[in-house]
């Protein structure tokens, strides 16, 4: 049983942005300033597709593993001394297009998660490839799990309740359904007994699409600790490793969870 009582204050950046469509040199450049002034943060986190928007065009716009976008997230994550993370159209080594989240860390080094639940209602499990595993990282003895937007209707994937301390979505969400962002999120913390972090857009995408933001922090008991409604910039907030910890213990409902293994 891992000791959560040693977990050390983890200081995020929830970056909420306008994207320009199909426009990566564009949206780089924007996202470069709005995190100039970040000093201090542990983990930047971007919406989904930043770099382009919630496009199907995986063809047009996939950058290789190691594209400019990717160098791009390497430099700012060394410049800062923080993991940065979002996700990108990527074209994978075995040819297949990829919605992945790419987790850069401050020493050059990187991880990644792909998306597992492409959501068919835009046509994107036509221009994608599934993802197949869960991913978990560690950063300064956090477990955090990463996911992507639509993962989030299904909590079976999401489903961790031994490892995982912090869940973490990285979204195009539109407003359109805004009330199931905002609810499903709340009853993902408090099933898990975990932090949740959530990060969206706002604005319009070029199919004239809605984005209301709502990106947030939530804690293990559902209640949102912060709030970006629909302001464009930055914004930082510490998560407590102590109070996860004293929460667990005063309410263990981890040990009476169902087990389980994914097909």
């Amino acid at each position: 049983m891992r000791d959560l009582t040693t977990l050390p204050d983890l200081k995020l950046a929830l970056v909420q942005s306008e994207l320009f469509w199909q426009d990566p040199a564009a949206n780089l450049e924007r996202f470069e300033q709005l995190l100039a002034p970040v000093e201090g943060a542990d983990l930047v986190i971007l919406p989904e597709m930043f770099s382009t928007g919630f496009s199907m065009e995986s063809a047009k716009l996939a950058e290789p593993e190691d594209g400019p976008s990717t160098q791009w997230m390497i430099k700012q994550a060394a410049r800062m001394g923080a993991v940065v993370t979002g996700s990108l159209i990527i074209q994978a080594a075995d040819g297949s297009y990829r919605n992945r989240l790419i987790w850069a860390r401050p020493d050059g080094s990187m991880a990644y998660y792909d998306k597992r639940h492409l959501f068919r209602m835009a046509g994107e499990h036509k221009h994608f490839a599934a993802g197949e595993q869960q991913a978990l990282f560690n950063l300064k003895g956090w477990n955090i799990r990463p996911l992507i937007c639509y993962d989030l209707r299904f909590p079976v994937w999401s489903r961790d309740a031994k490892q995982t301390d912090l869940l973490l979505y990285t979204a195009n969400w539109p407003a359109a359904r805004r009330n199931h962002w905002n609810r499903l999120l709340p009853a993902r913390a408090i099933e898990n007994l975990c932090f949740v972090v959530a990060v969206n857009r706002v604005g319009e995408d070029g199919k004239g699409h809605a984005y209301s933001g709502d990106s947030k922090v939530i804690d293990f008991q559902g209640d949102v600790t912060l709030d970006c409604k629909d302001v464009t910039g930055v914004q930082c907030f510490t998560l407590k490793g102590v109070d996860l910890a004293e929460y667990r213990q005063r309410f263990p409902a981890d040990c009476d969870a169902d087990t389980f293994t994914l097909g």
